[in-house]
């Protein structure tokens, strides 16, 4: 896959809120109209990356192993045709090459990340590689020089290996070795930067890392690892926050938040209980992360059902951690904007409390998740064309927590037909932001 393509099936980032954060507006288009409308002026249109999806020169310039650079290089390579990304798009070769093409499809934002072994390569801070900074460092004068403001995302699931084999992100150490990235990040790069995330899909690192254990590390601890990692990255965003907000802010004048992604959880029926069910998913799945950091501390409905479940399994104190007083504090208010990554919808009904077992973030949610069998599908399984979960999610969001700032940072349609038509695609963000009715229960 050529980068440009790569760019045209990742997501629209879009900011409706610079100049009038508490309007939003959703414009309603029939099928067969022509929209004579324009985008206002500071709608912020890009493209987006991760540094393992497209850089390659994967030990190159004294960059360091990462988690993915690990696994595909096992025996255990879970990938499709046992791929790598020691190559990928070659984008750390090629970079001039891809803003080019950046500039040719007319954005005026990239979001991309920077790999933390390719900056230390040992992920500490006593080690940093010049020629990791460097090249970033060019990369974001090639962006401005062609009128494209950088959004920088710190972590996209690419831990170092070296900080992994010391445990990780389930390792009380990692806050700081994080927050000690983050520094370095700011001071090398913000005064060109104003705009970034710290933790790209964490629920991603941490559920399907540590609890599930599908992506790397591949360590399967469901209700237990994913909590406390998450646990971790939760101080560590706020702590890098912090650095960034004393620190930076007062010369570098930019905004820090951090991106959540979620499915919208639609219940399954008009019953109280898939009702119930449906919140509670949304409470597990996106307030889990986005709670601590906007209202203070984990939503309730986690606390009381994890502690409930624990005391069950013969524990004597809950699966989730708790945070202090103080670090509820700490945590809390630690984001400038939201970045929210939305693609489909899923369908949610409640089940009978599972019996007490083996810990399982499963057990501890309560629900069963489906699909709608009308529901047409992207290239990707996952992905069902449900336009009306976006309008839905939105309102939540803003009911949820406080009418925050929201900066759509990945959305998007898969295909892989191979051609320029790209008309299913067209359908997909003609019809995602259409007034509409949800779904056939």
């Amino acid at each position: 896959m050529s980068l440009k393509e790569y760019f045209m099936i990742m997501y629209i980032f879009a900011s409706f809120i610079i100049k009038n954060p508490r309007k939003t507006i959703i414009c309603s288009l029939a099928q067969n109209e022509i929209n004579n409308k324009s985008f206002p002026a500071d709608f912020m249109f890009g493209a987006a990356t991760a540094s393992y999806q497209i850089e390659g020169a994967w030990d190159e310039d004294g960059k360091g192993e990462n988690i993915w650079d690990h696994l595909t290089h096992s025996s255990s390579n879970p990938v499709a045709n046992g791929s790598t990304g020691d190559i990928a798009c070659d984008s750390y070769h090629k970079y001039k090459e891809d803003v080019s093409l950046l500039k040719e499809l007319g954005v005026n934002h990239y979001r991309f990340s920077i790999s933390w072994s390719r900056i230390l390569p040992n992920g500490t801070a006593d080690d940093i590689n010049i020629a990791g900074v460097t090249y970033y460092k060019n990369l974001i004068k090639e962006l401005k020089d062609n009128d494209i403001e950088p959004l920088v995302t710190l972590y996209h699931w690419d831990l170092p290996q070296a900080l992994q084999d010391k445990g990780g992100w389930t390792a009380d150490f990692i806050v700081d070795a994080f927050a000690d990235y983050a520094r370095i990040c700011f001071e090398s790069f913000g005064n060109d930067v104003k705009y970034w995330l710290t933790f790209n899909e964490a629920k991603q690192t941490c559920l399907y890392g540590y609890g599930y254990g599908s992506l790397p590390p591949m360590i399967s601890s469901s209700g237990v690892g994913d909590y406390q990692c998450t646990h971790n990255v939760l101080k560590a965003h706020a702590k890098a926050w912090h650095i960034y907000d004393e620190e930076f802010r007062p010369t570098q004048q930019g905004k820090v938040s951090i991106t959540i992604d979620t499915d919208w959880f639609e219940p399954g029926s008009n019953s109280t209980e898939d009702e119930r069910a449906a919140e509670r998913k949304r409470q597990f799945n996106f307030g889990w992360f986005a709670n601590p950091i906007f209202n203070g501390d984990y939503p309730q409905v986690m606390k009381t059902r994890i502690a409930t479940r624990s005391a069950a399994e013969g524990l004597k104190n809950s699966r989730l951690p708790e945070f202090t007083a103080e670090e509820i504090s700490y945590i809390h208010g630690t984001h400038d904007y939201l970045g929210l990554n939305l693609y489909s919808s899923t369908l949610v009904k409640d089940i009978p409390e599972p019996e007490i077992g083996e810990p399982s973030y499963d057990s501890d949610v309560k629900v069963n998740t489906y699909y709608g069998d009308d529901w047409e599908s992207a290239a990707s399984a996952w992905l069902k064309v449900t336009p009306w979960g976006a309008r839905k999610l939105l309102n939540w969001v803003k009911q949820t927590y406080g009418d925050p700032a929201v900066f759509i940072t990945e959305n998007g349609y898969s295909d892989n037909d191979g051609t320029k038509t790209d008309q299913k695609r067209i359908s997909y963000y003609r019809t995602r932001y259409e007034y509409g009715v949800c779904c056939n229960r």
